[in-house]
């Protein structure tokens, strides 16, 4: 009896050591992996007055990007002609960007009667000047630290 208890023991100890040596090798594997998180700065360029807001879209999706739902988004307040947006902690991958100088401080981008924009606007890769861009035209490359630069129209 002593015997079978003794057998018992034994292979629950090595048992119980398997599986921790498996559960430290895993945790090991975890903690050696490299998290990727790369930082975006977004040089935006030609704003003409310096008042109000810049406000930055950013997609990461072609249909949130279509529907105007960003996975991002960031404001920076306007006091020269260039402004710098910054995004920290992105996945590499592929983004797209729609920004606009949000002037009167009103949160949307104003347009007069016709339909033109009254307010400067902007897409990565510097496109859409006539309208907004399809997502494969404004989509850029984000791997590690990245600076792109946007022109307001």
């Amino acid at each position: 009896m002593l015997t079978t208890f003794m057998k018992k023991t034994v292979k629950l100890v090595s048992t119980i050591t398997v599986i921790t040596s498996i559960a430290s090798l895993s945790t090991l594997f975890l903690i050696s992996q490299n998290v990727s998180a790369a930082e975006l700065k977004v040089n935006v360029k030609k704003i003409d007055e310096k008042k109000g807001h810049v406000m930055v879209a950013l997609y990461s999706v072609k249909g949130s990007y279509t529907k105007g739902k960003a996975q991002w988004s960031s404001m920076v307040k306007v006091s020269k002609s260039e402004e710098v947006v910054t995004f920290s902690d992105l996945p590499d991958g592929e983004y797209a960007i729609k920004l606009f100088h949000d002037e009167n401080d009103n949160k949307k981008l104003d347009f007069n009667m016709l339909g033109m924009p009254k307010e400067s606007y902007g897409f990565s890769n510097n496109v859409g000047r006539f309208g907004q861009p399809d997502y494969k035209d404004a989509s850029f490359t984000v791997k590690e630290n990245t600076t792109i630069d946007i022109n307001l129209f």
